[in-house]
């Protein structure tokens, strides 16, 4: 099994995205409430698996349905995880396959910090790299995943080309995240909004619209790209948030604690995400896998 340290990877180059950083830096106490695991995104349902009542049992369904898409042939693989947070996703598959080694990309110095001390006996390490232009060697990499993280950059088709450059030929790439269905010029006056506040509160550059994605996947050089819209086995997660604000509030308030700028902006994010859900038909939610 290939231990994973830092002497393996090259120095690692600073990032400009500052913005994101800092919602990281900031709200990564937030999602401890979301997730006792860190899991840092929603939840796929799945009936008579998962309990609909129990966030974390959707949440790591979600890692599962993402881990699983990457096909892996049975040998000790090397996957790459771009926008690792605090590590949950790594963790969760490296208890699952104690033969896996992962290296998680993140621009928060704290997720650096304490979600290495998460994965303390375990084969995984988090760097910080921006996932746009990584120190990982070409075609190293049996799989990648990307779970709501590219939404920070706009979705950009740079992330993908390095996904790309350094994934091994008929290795994976995983995507789940939030796509538009159409541009944004098109959204209706409450859905653009919805949208606005949304990509405010949480950071985000922007969503790209699901055939852009498919476009670039395309154009890159994917193959066997398979997109597949979850957003109704994500909506039993989602439909959480509204409690999770409640009780997160309610915990600051009895704890007579104060609540930072970016915990605000954290929590209004995700009242909007789930107001824009509800817009099914200018927002999905989607499972992609493409294969190099």
């Amino acid at each position: 099994m290939k231990t994973i340290t830092l002497a393996h990877l090259t120095k690692l180059q600073k990032t400009t995205k500052e913005k994101v950083t800092e919602f990281y830096d900031e709200a990564t106490e937030d999602y401890e409430f979301w997730s006792k695991d860190y899991n840092m995104h929603f939840g796929y349902f799945k009936f008579l698996k998962t309990n609909p009542f129990r966030r974390d049992s959707m949440l790591n369904e979600m890692n599962a349905q993402v881990l699983d898409r990457l096909q892996l042939q049975k040998k000790a693989n090397l996957i790459t995880d771009f926008g690792c947070g605090m590590g949950g996703s790594m963790r969760y598959a490296l208890k699952k396959d104690p033969s896996l080694s992962i290296i998680g990309l993140t621009l928060s110095p704290f997720q650096v910090q304490q979600g290495n001390k998460l994965l303390q006996n375990l084969n995984g390490i988090i760097t910080k790299q921006n996932y746009n232009n990584t120190t990982i060697k070409s075609t190293s990499i049996d799989g990648i995943i990307a779970i709501e993280s590219l939404c920070h950059n706009g979705h950009q088709r740079k992330s993908l080309e390095e996904a790309y450059r350094i994934l091994k030929p008929k290795s994976r790439l995983v995507i789940a995240d939030a796509f538009l269905k159409k541009e944004v010029s098109q959204l209706c006056l409450g859905t653009k909004f919805c949208y606005q506040k949304l990509c405010h509160g949480w950071s985000l550059e922007r969503l790209s619209t699901i055939k852009s994605m498919e476009y670039h996947l395309s154009t890159i050089g994917f193959r066997n790209i398979k997109i597949t819209n979850v957003s109704f086995r994500v909506a039993p997660s989602v439909f959480h948030v509204p409690f999770a604000i409640t009780g997160f509030l309610a915990q600051k308030v009895l704890k007579r604690q104060s609540i930072k700028p970016q915990s605000w902006k954290n929590l209004i994010g995700s009242f909007f995400a789930l107001l824009s859900g509800l817009h099914l038909r200018s927002f999905g939610y989607y499972i992609i896998s493409a294969e190099k």
